[in-house]
């Protein structure tokens, strides 16, 4: 599958896939400082046309709150393939919980291409006709 991409900033680390994960890694585009309590939209740098019937999910990495103290606010986020435009760099919506420093190239957030959702269509039923699994948060309690 090729994805065209856009680098909005030529100091962008290209993006690769590794042979050992099934995502790809996206690096912050700027300096950023933040604040504990703070929001920012942190550039990406990068913009993407992804194929007809595709979205991207992006989330944080396993070590972004460890190494930088920021979560995603929308997390995860999804891209449609319909934000493709000549200035639609993709950002990483980010609440700091504590005072921190990201550099540009910085690997933060990660992405993989996932197909969409088929159309769907809801049939009311009275009953489910499955067991039920002991109610919300009760997987292996029992």
């Amino acid at each position: 599958m090729k994805i065209c991409i856009k680098y909005f900033d030529p100091e962008i680390v290209p993006l690769e896939k590794i042979a050992k994960g099934d995502w790809v890694d996206l690096r912050a585009a700027e300096d950023v400082e933040m604040k504990a309590g703070s929001f920012r939209l942190i550039r990406l740098g990068v913009g993407m046309i992804l194929p007809d019937g595709y979205e991207a999910h992006v989330a944080p990495r396993s070590s972004t709150f460890k190494n930088f103290g920021i979560i995603q606010t929308n997390s995860p986020g999804v891209i449609d393939n319909s934000y493709s435009g000549e200035e639609d760099e993709w950002r990483m919506p980010a609440y700091a919980l504590r005072d921190t420093v990201i550099r540009k190239n910085d690997r933060i957030c990660q992405f993989r291409i996932v197909e969409k959702q088929p159309a769907l269509t809801f049939e009311i039923v009275e009953h489910l006709n499955d067991e039920s699994r002991g109610g919300f948060g009760s997987t292996g309690t029992k």
